[in-house]
């Protein structure tokens, strides 16, 4: 196992693009970390400067106590498993997953016996004599699997390894690789991951910790709960959960929040943890927060409806706001569209955002 460290990590591009902006990212022993954003967020990029797949502009890149800015993707102890699997078509599964090792000297006995050990681990025996053409997505992706980690690494690196597969292979593949982390972390082996993905949700059940990008720039690291609870600016709190939370532009005058021409009365609870309570800002609740049917509140029109089986997921306007709000089935009520509704939020789950889109209101927030 290995810490990596990324020091005021920059990259910029012969046309004076600027991609990456002077990053910092510590990345423990044996963790998982998922780097996460919409596409264009630099993430990738970030990810094969650590590789060595792209040069870095400035700051460092440290893998264990060694700098590895100047080495070579083969020296500096990593492992990258592609989108596009990247197996040699002509050779057979054995091969594929061999080929490194044959490549550094191996002896054909450790060879054999590190291809049995991979093949056992990954429940891929029986693919052992097959061409990649041969395999499914699934097989595949595991074979690409087999062959980083045969090399035992000291970094394994992930580059949206699963945006082939269709949605069922894909929440399978989630649990496999997440498995496959912690047994080789329990047995002592190297299990350092850096995972890049655009889905949120893949990043929410797959990361120890995530960092959340954008623009170049690491907008928040942290655990996915305290991602979900405490996001530290309106950016990562409209990417982070889905459906995704609601922000609503207004203007703050006392414990008064405006919008349009109404005047919603925030809680003490609330109005006790902001840092700047005046202005204009913007104010977050996440769907399953807002509550349907209070006497005070919020009032609202019914768009839309969507039954998901065990629950609702109701489309609603307020002035020019499109909000979300997710009920229990339970608690249902066949609404038609343009019904009058009154929407009250549960004041331990709001936010309160600045004009940059700063989080104001984490103080005292469990």
């Amino acid at each position: 196992m290995a810490r990596l460290q990324i020091r005021n990590l920059e990259k910029t591009y012969a046309n004076t693009f600027k991609a990456v902006h002077g990053i910092n990212l510590d990345v423990n022993d044996g963790e998982f970390m998922v780097l996460v954003g919409p596409s264009g967020c630099a993430k990738s990029t970030t990810l094969r400067m650590i590789a060595g797949l792209e040069s870095i502009s400035g700051g460092d890149v440290v893998i264990g106590d060694r700098v590895v800015n100047r080495l070579q993707p083969g020296a500096r102890g990593i492992a990258m498993v592609f989108q596009n699997y990247a197996l040699y078509p002509h050779m057979k599964v054995r091969k594929n997953l061999s080929f490194g090792l044959r490549l550094q000297g191996a002896s054909k006995a450790e060879i054999e016996r590190k291809t049995n050990d991979v093949a056992r681990i990954l429940e891929i025996e029986e693919l052992l004599d097959r061409l990649p053409k041969q395999l499914s997505g699934g097989q595949a992706q595991r074979v690409a699997l087999g062959r980083a980690l045969i090399k035992e690494p000291e970094v394994f690196l992930f580059d949206e390894p699963l945006s082939n597969l269709d949605a069922k292979l894909r929440a399978s593949m989630r649990v496999r690789i997440t498995d496959l982390h912690k047994r080789l972390k329990q047995e002592g082996m190297s299990s350092t991951v850096i995972y890049v993905t655009h889905d949120q949700t893949e990043a929410m059940t797959m990361g120890d910790r995530i960092c959340v990008m954008k623009d170049g720039h690491i907008m928040q690291v942290a655990d996915p709960k305290t991602l979900y609870d405490r996001p530290a600016n309106a950016f990562v709190a409209g990417f982070i959960g889905s459906p995704e939370m609601n922000l609503i532009d207004g203007r703050l005058d006392g414990n008064q929040f405006h919008i349009g021409d109404q005047a919603l009365s925030l809680p003490d609870e609330l109005m006790a943890r902001l840092q700047e309570p005046a202005g204009h800002v913007t104010l977050g609740i996440r769907p399953q927060h807002l509550r349907v049917g209070a006497e005070h509140g919020l009032k609202a029109h019914v768009t839309g409806a969507e039954f998901m089986g065990h629950e609702v997921v109701l489309h609603l306007s307020v002035a020019d706001a499109r909000l979300v709000a997710v009920l229990p089935a339970a608690d249902y009520v066949d609404l038609e569209r343009e019904t009058a509704v009154t929407l009250n939020l549960d004041p331990g789950k709001a936010h309160v955002f600045d004009q940059s889109g700063e989080n104001i209101s984490l103080s005292q927030l469990h």
